[in-house]
């Protein structure tokens, strides 16, 4: 029985994974203001921002994959099979729509409905909040096979629905009645997409036929035809110019314009398989496209003619890789050979710095393939099988060598310039029907040397690309096929594998034999650990051997993986050996000790792996999986107690890393209420929180005297000669009316009673009630909503002096001291008492009781402030420490 997992590595992330054959969807954010591109992979679904492509969400997992998607203002909705789920925040299962008896095909939010088909031709209409069936529709799928669904813009509650056989009907969800029947163009509908028209439609159909119809009129406008199969998509442009995008099986784009009733511009190979999806932007000329090739394209329309240029791209390997390994001494940067033929590197810290070195040709230059006559296609080079990289020199010129399938020659490429090299490096006199199987470069980065099925072992010079000899008598370094290269790190000595079962020894200078050792089965792969001088070699009995290069001896061997050992690496310190095998295992061996310390399971066949030179992530490639998975060292993290595991050790099954959204864009697009987030008042007893008020409002309260005296006009105003009418209103930055007095006129009086002239203020008399209850919160809120002149006024009143009394002048500290005590609006409590100190500071030493809360005040104001000068030093000795260690 199993354990329990790997206690040494944790899945951590998906690297290259984009797109599927699913066809996208979008959602606008009317609050962020942008478009989200939302596409599938496998279980998962990913969350794109248009402008930067970079990834904000991803979903939780499925049981199964995904087949179709839509999305609307607040969720996404992802069919698996027969099930239907709705998520919230792009990420979590927030409902599910069971019903549908046979797998989901098609779906399409509505308003508060969901409508979804399936491919036994029940459609359904699901009520979106609620999650039960608001109407269901059966149709014959020999009759009216629904292949595509569209609501006309405008038409309530009113859904066109497209057939197999061709034929289109219109119906009413809300009383289940078919409105009408359009007898079709004898071809399957493959695609429905509204027109910026009204009542106009575009219908894509098998044949490749694109017709603009006029729904209400039923009148066909006018068709276009593509000659390259099925119509997989169809878009209208919606910023001006009228053209309508048709996407196709062999991945070309065609624009028509409706004017001229013509082909406009085509895009050719925008995609290496069938366009999934194709969408204009809403009023911008960007397109929008993705496809089972694992890739996401933006294009804009700003070339001369019409035409359309790529914009930005998110594309991985269309076919799974075969060799991965890490560039460069940071480990920052995964280099990636697929059997799409492309070479790629992957970014672990961020998507934008991924490369597309591209696909390896026959001939780089243009002029030569026009003359030999042969298309792009031709000139492909077939899949690398291996390569070396090194980065001493690969800004001067070609820091990468591969080996391709079944061809002889190897080729060169620049990680820096991100393309193909010059060279293509073929031994001379080889025999015909051999193939280049082995590369390693040097650690100078001067000399590659390549090994191939014949027995050859060649050395060239990458500056110039030149055959610099070969090793062995008369050209012939083993009798069977080369299987394994590694130069060591002074370029003394080179170590090579074959069929024959030799590991041999080369003086890398003289080209001559100097050992070999006899091995005892036959080597399939090779691996050397430069600094320790280690070398690991796999075997066809599926058993491991470490050998020492100083005194040539096999030092370690293990045994235990059931299957082909595909791959191996070395720990940066060269104390574990990570290898892979054809039975689902990842194991770790370490050599001091001679032990397997840590082994786990995958679910699919890991093909190739690779450890950084930081030690921080393993990287591994997969059986028919598109992306390189990264691995988390937990050695780098914590403690981890590794212990020898028995010969009979059952490993448990690590779930293979999903995708992660970046740190920098991690946002989660959603326009729901809940998704705002409220910030505390007060974060914790010993910080404080300033206000939310301009500097103006507090700032200049001691300054009052000096800026009336500044600004105080040269001339006296002079009145209007008619003054307008306005309402009365009342002093203070919120504008209030203030109520008419309503006074009889017969009972008027000339005389004030001395009643209104000892009235107080509302600031006042809300002080008094505050003392009373102790909240002195509304008060508060009445001197932040008066301006400086004002608030000033209010203080001034505090006094008997002004009206007030000494009991005002008592209540205002305790104010003070309130504020000071929850930490709130440290900066107003500072700027009020200096001003309220100005102007009453001689009344309340006249005052005991206010005296008395005056030095309570004093002692809360000095503990504050040591608390706060405390952590001002401590952060900026910290600031200090970490400028001084960059510098």
């Amino acid at each position: 029985m199993p354990t329990g997992g790997s206690s040494l590595f944790s899945g951590f992330r998906v690297l290259g994974l984009y797109s599927n054959h699913v066809p996208h969807a979008f959602r606008y954010h009317a609050k962020h203001r942008e478009f989200y591109l939302v596409t599938a992979s496998g279980q998962r679904f990913h969350t794109f921002n248009v402008n930067r492509l970079g990834i904000v969400a991803v979903s939780n997992s499925l049981q199964d994959d995904i087949t179709c998607l839509a999305a609307d203002r607040m969720l996404v909705f992802a069919a698996t099979g027969r099930l239907i789920c709705s998520f919230s925040r792009n990420k979590e299962v927030v409902m599910r729509y069971h019903g549908h008896k046979q797998e989901v095909q098609l779906l399409l939010p509505l308003g508060d409905q969901l409508i979804s088909s399936d491919c036994g031709g029940e459609v359904i209409v699901w009520d979106v909040q609620g999650g039960h069936v608001y109407l269901q529709l059966k149709f014959d799928p020999l009759s009216f096979a629904v292949s595509a669904i569209m609501h006309p813009s405008t038409y309530l509650n009113k859904v066109l629905l497209g057939s197999s056989q061709g034929a289109l009907q219109l119906w009413n969800i809300k009383s289940s009645k078919l409105l009408y029947t359009f007898t079709g163009w004898s071809a399957g509908v493959t695609a429905l997409q509204q027109s910026p028209a009204v009542d106009v439609v575009g219908v894509g159909t098998a044949t490749g036929r694109i017709i603009i119809h006029n729904i209400r009129l039923d009148e066909t406008l006018m068709s276009f035809t593509q000659d390259w199969g099925p119509v997989c998509s169809l878009s209208f442009r919606t910023d001006g110019p009228p053209i309508v995008a048709s996407g196709s099986p062999q991945g070309h784009i065609a624009f028509w314009d409706l004017e001229r009733r013509q082909l406009a511009a085509q895009q050719r190979h925008a995609h290496r398989t069938a366009v999934a999806g194709a969408t204009f932007l809403h009023g911008e000329p960007l397109l929008v496209t993705n496809g089972a090739d694992n890739a996401i394209k933006v294009w804009i329309f700003d070339q001369e003619g019409g035409g359309a240029r790529l914009l930005r791209s998110r594309q991985g390997h269309s076919a799974p890789p075969i060799v991965i390994r890490h560039h460069g001494n940071d480990g920052k940067n995964i280099l990636s050979a697929g059997q799409d033929g492309t070479l790629q590197s992957f970014s672990t810290v961020h998507e934008r710095f991924n490369k597309n070195l591209g696909h390896g040709s026959v001939c780089k230059k243009k002029e030569k393939k026009k003359k030999k006559g042969l298309s792009y296609e031709e000139l492909r080079l077939p899949a690398i099988t291996a390569f070396s990289s090194a980065v001493t020199r690969q800004s001067e010129w070609d820091g990468i060598v591969a080996c391709h399938r079944g061809r002889l020659a190897a080729t060169t490429w620049s990680y820096y310039r991100s393309t193909m090299g010059a060279h293509h490096l073929q031994p001379p006199g080889a025999k015909r029907g051999s193939f280049a199987s082995a590369v390693d470069i040097t650690a100078c980065g001067n000399f590659a040397v390549i090994g191939s099925s014949c027995g050859r072992i060649d050395v060239y010079n990458l500056q110039s690309g030149l055959h610099r000899g070969c090793f062995g008598d008369g050209g012939k370094a083993h009798d069977g096929t080369v299987r394994g290269l590694s130069v060591d790190a002074l370029n003394h000595m080179t170590f090579s594998i074959a069929s024959d079962s030799l590991l041999k020894f080369w003086r890398f200078k003289t080209k001559k034999q100097e050992d070999v050792l006899q091995l005892s089965s036959v080597p399939g792969t090779l691996k050397l650990h430069r600094e320790s001088g280690m070398l690991a070699l796999a075997f066809d009995d599926f058993t491991l051997a470490i050998v020492d290069i100083e005194t040539r001896r096999t030092v370690r061997k293990f045994a235990g993986h059931r299957g082909n050992v595909n791959d191996m690496t070395f720990s940066p310190d060269g104390r574990w050996l990570v290898t892979v095998a054809m039975d689902c295992t990842i194991r770790t061996w370490d050599l001091p000790s001679g032990s397997l310390v840590d082994c786990f399971l995958v679910a699919v066949a890991p093909v190739s792996v690779s450890m950084s030179p930081t030690g921080d992530f393993l990287a591994t490639a997969h059986v028919d999986h598109l992306g390189v998975f990264l691995w988390t060292n937990k050695s780098l993290c914590g403690p981890v107690g590794l212990r020898p595991l028995p010969a009979d050790y059952q490993p448990a099954e690590e779930t293979i890393p999903g995708i992660t959204a970046e740190d920098e864009d991690l946002e989660v697009p959603s326009e729901e209420a809940d998704d705002v987030y409220q910030s505390a008042e007060q974060l914790g007893a010993e910080l404080v929180t300033l206000s939310l008020l301009p500097e103006s409002r507090w700032k200049s309260l001691l300054h009052l005297d000096d800026i009336k005296r500044r600004n105080r006009p040269t001339a006296p105003p002079t009145p209007p000669p008619s003054a307008p009418f306005f309402l009365p209103t009342l002093p203070g930055l919120t504008p209030r009316f203030s109520l008419p007095a309503t006074a009889d006129s017969d009972a008027q009086s000339k005389v004030l009673p001395l009643g209104l002239l000892a009235q107080r203020s509302e600031f006042g008399s809300a002080l008094e009630s505050a003392q009373q209850s102790g909240s002195y919160d509304p008060p508060l809120r009445l001197l932040k909503d008066l301006g400086p002149a004002a608030l000033s006024v209010e203080i001034t009143c505090l006094s008997s002096e002004g009206g007030g009394a000494g009991s005002l002048l008592h209540a205002f500290i305790c104010m003070i001291d309130s504020m000071l005590a929850k930490g709130r609006d440290f900066d107003l409590a500072h700027a009020y008492l200096a001003l309220f100190l100005k102007l009453h500071l001689a009344a309340v030493a006249q005052d005991a009781v206010a005296m008395e809360a005056l030095q309570q005040l004093a002692s809360r104001l000095e503990a504050v402030w040591a608390e706060l000068r405390a952590s001002f030093n401590q952060s900026l000795c910290l600031l200090s420490y970490t400028k001084s260690a960059l510098l």
